[in-house]
């Protein structure tokens, strides 16, 4: 859920991008063999790839949290208890939309696509992004061109962080190591409220790829944003200042909540695109030089809590820390990215490809790496 925000989108719609080309990937023996061995683990294991009743109840009990910690804010009779209940709440609602909304964009909770549909729109209301354009921005742009310079989206150039070897320099880069945790904070907020306008506007590439334009889309669009202010903003303060609560208080607890969910969530995955990846530049005939499966190793890769004792944290990720994986099976459900994690250790050795899965540690390192690199001014030639 990281924001792009593209500096230059205010000016003039932004035309649809030309086409771009990976290598045809038809004869690569590593897609042959991998997709033989993912369906051999669904046929041993007598599973499908959507979620089961697992994921359900954890998408009930994430759903009980936020909706009882909304409830207790709600009924809270002074500011603190009503903040630290509040800016929880948002936080599970966070959490929720980690493991439910993600994986529904990919069609991966349900076998009917009406239902995650129904689903994406319930569990994006407390976060706020109109989840139209987030799907769009996120599975046409992100995960298909990854790391692509112009293509995806989440790595636009900005003023605040300088994320590609083919972007401008300016010098406040050089300490984009130590401020991009404010950074990921206020990531979800500008989705919410600058970055979501510039799409419904036309100022992105992604307005042009929804499936509701004109008056439509701006009926859903401003509906959902309305839905959203009622819900988080408008009901807390209206019940809240019988209890003496004002609405500075609300509003700041709103921003409070959202910053910390929106860093949470962003310093946890936003390396996996960061450490130790390639960046490319398409060609001037539209393509890139490699199949899209050897394009995924490149740009990703996965990491794991460690030590063993805190793999639970993986899994109230929604398995976003298995990234490299999440990316070669997006429409799969996250509760199988363990398993198939495992089969591509096994099989990108032996068709020269590097798989790597990091700790923690080790992914922040690399992290920190990256952002130092970029924040260099490009030697001159």
């Amino acid at each position: 859920m990281v924001a792009g925000s593209g500096g230059d989108a205010r000016v003039t719609p932004v035309p649809p991008l030309p086409p771009l080309r990976f290598q045809p990937a038809r004869d690569s023996a590593f897609r042959r063999e991998l997709r033989a061995r993912a369906d051999a683990y669904l046929a041993s294991e007598g599973k499908h790839r959507f979620g089961d009743w697992r994921l359900h109840a954890k998408t009930v009990f994430l759903a009980a949290l936020t909706a009882g910690l909304y409830a207790l804010a709600l009924s809270a009779g002074s500011t603190w208890p009503f903040v630290a209940s509040y800016v929880a709440c948002l936080v599970a609602a966070m959490a929720l939309a980690m493991n439910t909304l993600h994986d529904a964009a990919h069609s991966a909770v349900f076998r009917q696509g009406r239902l995650n549909r129904i689903l994406i729109r319930l569990v994006g209301l407390p976060v706020g992004v109109d989840t139209d354009f987030w799907t769009i921005r996120h599975v046409h742009f992100h995960h298909t061109y990854a790391n692509v310079e112009g293509y995806d989206l989440d790595t636009e150039p900005n003023p605040f962080l300088r994320q590609t070897p083919f972007q401008r320099w300016a010098p406040q880069y050089r300490y984009q190591y130590l401020y991009w945790p404010v950074v990921a904070a206020l990531s979800l907020p500008y989705l919410n409220w600058y970055g979501d306008w510039l799409d419904r506007f036309g100022k992105t590439p992604v307005a042009a790829h929804s499936r509701l334009q004109g008056w439509r889309g701006w009926l859903s669009f401003l509906g959902w944003k309305l839905g959203h202010v009622a819900l988080v903003l408008a009901l807390p303060m209206w019940v809240l200042q019988q209890h003496g609560i004002g609405w500075g208080v609300v509003l700041g607890a709103y921003f409070v909540g959202q910053m910390l969910a929106s860093c949470a969530l962003v310093a946890l995955i936003l390396g996996t695109h960061w450490a130790e990846v390639e960046f490319f530049q398409p060609g001037k005939d539209g393509t890139l030089p490699h199949d899209w499966y050897q394009h995924t190793f490149y740009t990703a890769c996965d990491w794991t809590p460690k030590p063993r004792a805190l793999r639970w944290l993986g899994y109230w990720l929604g398995g976003l820390n298995l990234h490299l994986t999440h990316h070669l099976f997006p429409t799969w459900n996250h509760r199988h990215y363990p398993a198939l994690a495992r089969i591509l250790a096994e099989l990108a050795p032996r068709h020269g490809l590097v798989y790597r899965e990091l700790g923690y540690g080790q992914l922040h390192a690399s992290q920190q790496q990256f952002l130092r690199a970029m924040g260099q001014p490009p030697a001159q030639s």
